[in-house]
């Protein structure tokens, strides 16, 4: 049994996929958002957090035989709401083999992946063919700017997505609003287009920045300087719908 790294267990998650669901942190990211608002999911091992007057670990070790216990736990309630287990990060699929081996262990149990697509071609395949609905998080369209605002290009990003469009797993493209980044007519006409002729796309999901983002900086003694205005309203741009796709703006 391999052990993976988490940072939190959140229940009763209702944004995560279909139904009621449990999401699984897990800690460990390739990329550096500049919006990113979960800091504590960026090291590959635990960190001290101080919280107002006292310190905490942020990380902790499972099995993953133990981790599917728990989980399991709630497979009557994930049955009776259509829901299942969500996992994300961080980025979980920087720990595969520990990913890959609790989902199998969650037989009969929906499972969905949130990431990046900032992973090993083969590893990815392989996580895509296994969950029953993919996150895919899209940044930004244009490699320079993508590295600029999340330290990495995207061009290994685009081949996974053409491979998720290509294995006919569901999964739905999610696009953070970050004002001034990447809320652009042209960003969003260019997201379109790499999502077109994807039949198992279920919608687009818009996210909205949340001022709140970095609040968690100080506790890991960072300083939150993104680099844009935090205060700035992002704008909406619809260029989705007219190509046949769902769009949700969260």
């Amino acid at each position: 049994m391999s052990k993976g790294l988490l940072f939190s267990i959140e229940e009763f998650a209702l944004n995560d996929g279909p139904g009621i669901r449990t999401t699984v942190f897990l800690k460990g990211c390739p990329l550096r958002c500049a919006w990113c608002h979960n800091p504590e999911g960026w090291l590959p091992e635990p960190q001290l957090m101080r919280k107002k007057e006292r310190t905490e670990t942020c990380g902790f070790e499972m099995e993953a035989s133990d981790l599917a216990a728990r989980l399991l736990r709630d497979r009557d309630l994930f049955a009776q709401s259509g829901g299942g287990v969500t996992f994300t990060g961080g980025e979980p699929l920087m720990q595969g083999p520990f990913l890959l081996e609790t989902m199998a262990l969650l037989q009969d149990v929906h499972t969905a992946v949130e990431t990046c697509g900032h992973a090993p071609e083969p590893l990815f395949r392989q996580v895509a063919e296994a969950a029953g609905l993919i996150l895919f998080d899209i940044k930004l369209a244009d490699p320079g700017l993508h590295r600029r605002w999340t330290g990495v290009d995207n061009v290994l990003i685009l081949r996974n997505l053409a491979a998720l469009k290509a294995c006919g797993t569901p999964f739905v493209a999610r696009v953070p609003l970050i004002p001034g980044v990447n809320d652009s007519v042209e960003n969003m006409r260019a997201t379109a287009s790499l999502l077109e002729d994807a039949p198992s796309l279920q919608r687009v999901e818009l996210l909205r920045y949340h001022k709140t983002a970095g609040a968690k900086y100080p506790m890991l003694g960072l300083d939150y300087r993104p680099g844009f205005d935090t205060e700035a309203l992002p704008q909406v741009h619809d260029c989705f719908t007219e190509k046949g796709m769902k769009l949700l703006i969260l």
